[in-house]
């Protein structure tokens, strides 16, 4: 796939280093929370609302050292950083406007009090198509209606560690860069690619086409049991449904085979972020 000049491919992350390259940015004290160089960062609980809600801005936060440190090594470009001196000191290079101040002006700026003492705000990347991400992938997991926003940012965590190449983003699916899916996710979404698919069953037909076999997780007994369906070491994608109903029926007839997780008698199902690690794990 040909990347416009200046713009940035999530699925190029791991060749992305931004270390040595980038100038120091002058660490700016400031002490007024109304300062408009901190609007980025002003009343976090409305300000970074999904971008297809009223007042939303669509920017990236990330909050603490570690989620930070991650978004500065990804390709969101970074617009500025706000936090107490240690925990700013603690990144090392700054690509961007680094703006010092108390705990207790950045709790007034933000809203609530982060103990985190950090945040960077960085806009958002272009995402590739879901052909894109299926030509480039083997392992693929496939969403619909997962609307928990803590959710999905754990299934985020869970791709990152277990190999999971990228995530397929079908209809009810909340935003990947809400403010508490990137801290919930420890940064790696801003690591695992990911890409909206609105026409599931089209998106299905396309991963087909593309030599992978579609596995819906279910916990129907009529399913075959995750460990015997021969997925190992095969293009899959795994599909799995919302925290409160699991897939619909619509999203399982269109997939290749049904699998499940077997469970202990009178457990019915598991949190969907912890069947996702299960089910990753299994294919891997």
């Amino acid at each position: 796939m040909l990347v416009q000049p200046l713009r940035f491919d999530p699925l190029d992350y791991e060749r992305c280093s931004h270390v040595g390259k980038w100038d120091t940015a002058r660490v700016i004290e400031i002490d007024d929370p109304a300062d408009p160089r901190l609007d980025d960062f002003r009343d976090l609980s409305t300000a970074d609302r999904r971008p297809d809600r009223p007042g939303g801005r669509g920017l990236v936060i990330a909050e603490g050292v570690v989620v930070v440190e991650r978004l500065l090594a990804s390709p969101y470009p970074v617009r500025a950083l706000l936090g107490v001196r240690r925990r700013v000191e603690a990144l090392g290079e700054l690509p961007a406007p680094a703006y010092v101040t108390s705990p207790e002006v950045m709790a007034e700026v933000v809203g609530f009090h982060l103990n985190r003492g950090v945040l960077a705000a960085a806009d958002r990347a272009p995402q590739p198509s879901p052909e894109d991400l299926a030509r480039r992938s083997t392992r693929l997991a496939v969403l619909e209606g997962v609307g928990d926003h803590e959710n999905l940012g754990s299934l985020f965590r869970n791709a990152a560690a277990l190999g999971i190449d990228g995530v397929l983003l079908g209809p009810g699916c909340s935003d990947p860069l809400y403010r508490r899916s990137v801290r919930v996710s420890m940064g790696h979404v801003l690591r695992v690619p990911f890409a909206t698919m609105p026409d599931l069953a089209g998106g299905l037909d396309m991963l087909r086409h593309n030599g992978f076999r579609v596995a819906a997780l279910t916990p129907r007994a009529s399913a075959v049991n995750l460990q015997d369906a021969g997925l190992r070491g095969q293009r899959v994608a795994v599909m799995l449904g919302s925290e409160g109903h699991g897939l619909t029926e619509e999203a399982i007839a269109a997939a290749d085979l049904a699998v499940r997780i077997p469970m202990a008698s009178g457990v019915d199902s598991l949190n969907v972020a912890t069947a996702a690690a299960i089910a990753f794990y299994a294919i891997a």
